[in-house]
C-alpha cells in the first residue's frame, strides 16, 4: 500500500510516449484468476485500454516465480514499461502515471485525496477480510476449492492440485489465518464495509463527486467474488458449496451489493488483453 499523499501527482508528461511503447511491447500481468485484487488490476488495464499478456498461475505454485521476480509472495505483479511493480495499488498509480488518460484518479486534488483514501481503506478493511471469510466456507469442500484454484489450467494440473490439496489448504490457514475467529472477523468487516460504502456515496451514484474513479473500482473489484457479476472476465460456473453459498446470502440483499452489479454493468467494458505473440497495429 502507498499513501496517498505520494500518488498526489500531476501524469508524467511522458505519457504519450508511454503509450506508444505499450502498442508494441505490451505490459504483462501475472496473475491469479479468482482473485479480486487481481481483478482490481485487471480493470484498471482494460479501463485504460493497455495492451497486456495475462499470465495465470496457481496459488501455491506461483511462489518460486514471484519471489524470484519481485521478493514478495503475492499477486497481481505487473511488467511494464521497464518496470515490475507488485501490489495492486502500486500498480495502478504506476499507469495513471503512465498513461492517465481515461483518468481513474480524480483532477481535483481534494477529490483526488478523497478517491486514493478510500481506495486504501477497501484494500485494507475489505479485501483481506472478504477473502478470509470466503475461503473458510470453501476450503473444507477440496473438489471445490482445489478446482476453483486452478480454474483455466489442464487436466493433469488440476489432478496433481487435487492429490497435493490438503498440504495447500493447509498452508493456505496458516498463511491467510484462515479459522473460525477469522471468518467471523471477516464476516463483520465485509458488513461495516458495506456500510460505509454506502454512506460514502454522492448523489451520482459515486463514491467522488465527477463520476467512476479508484474508488468505485476498488470496490467493486474486491467484492466481486460475493457479488458475482456477469461482465467479470473469469466465471466458475459451479454452485457455490452450501458454507459459501450462505455467506454471500448474508449480504446479497445489502443495498451496495445491487451498486457494485451496476458499476460492473457500466464501467467493466471490454477486454485489453492481447496474446503472447499477437502483432499489435501502433495506437494514435
Amino acid at each position: 500500500m502507498i499513501g496517498a499523499q505520494e500518488r498526489d501527482t500531476e501524469p508524467s508528461h511522458e505519457a504519450s510516449q508511454a503509450r506508444s511503447r505499450l502498442a508494441t511491447h505490451p505490459a504483462v500481468l501475472w496473475q491469479f484468476r479468482n482473485s479480486h485484487y487481481n481483478e482490481k488490476v485487471r480493470w484498471a488495464l482494460d479501463w485504460k485500454r493497455v495492451p497486456h499478456v495475462r499470465r495465470s498461475l496457481v496459488p501455491g505454485l506461483h511462489l518460486g516465480r514471484v519471489l524470484w521476480m519481485t521478493g514478495k509472495k503475492q499477486v497481481p505483479v505487473l511488467s511494464v514499461d521497464g518496470q515490475m511493480i507488485a501490489d495492486s495499488t502500486a500498480i495502478i498509480a504506476a499507469l495513471e502515471r503512465l498513461v492517465p488518460d481515461p483518468a481513474l484518479y480524480p483532477s481535483h486534488p481534494a477529490e483526488r485525496r478523497r478517491a486514493l483514501e478510500l481506495e486504501d481503506f477497501f484494500d485494507e478493511e475489505l479485501g483481506p477480510h472478504l477473502r478470509r471469510a470466503l475461503f473458510h466456507a470453501l476450503l473444507p469442500d477440496a473438489d471445490f476449492a482445489s478446482a476453483f484454484l486452478t480454474v483455466g489450467t489442464g487436466a493433469v494440473t488440476r489432478r496433481l492440485y487435487r492429490a497435493c490439496f490438503p498440504l495447500v489448504r493447509a498452508v493456505m490457514r496458516a498463511d491467510m489465518r484462515i479459522d473460525d475467529a477469522g471468518a467471523v472477523l471477516g464476516v463483520q468487516k465485509i458488513g461495516a464495509a458495506l456500510d460505509r460504502i454506502r454512506a460514502e456515496l454522492r448523489p451520482s451514484g459515486y463514491l467522488v463527486e465527477g463520476g467512476f474513479t479508484v474508488a468505485d473500482l476498488t470496490a467493486a473489484a474486491l467484492l466481486y467474488p460475493m457479488v458475482q457479476p456477469p461482465e467479470a472476465p473469469y466465471r466458475f460456473e459451479r454452485p457455490l458449496p452450501a458454507a459459501a453459498a450462505e455467506l454471500r446470502a448474508t449480504f446479497a440483499g445489502h443495498p451496495v451489493f445491487a451498486w457494485a452489479a451496476g458499476i460492473y454493468h457500466r464501467h467493466r467494458g471490454t477486454s485489453a488483453e492481447v496474446t503472447e505473440h499477437a502483432p499489435l497495429e501502433r495506437r494514435s
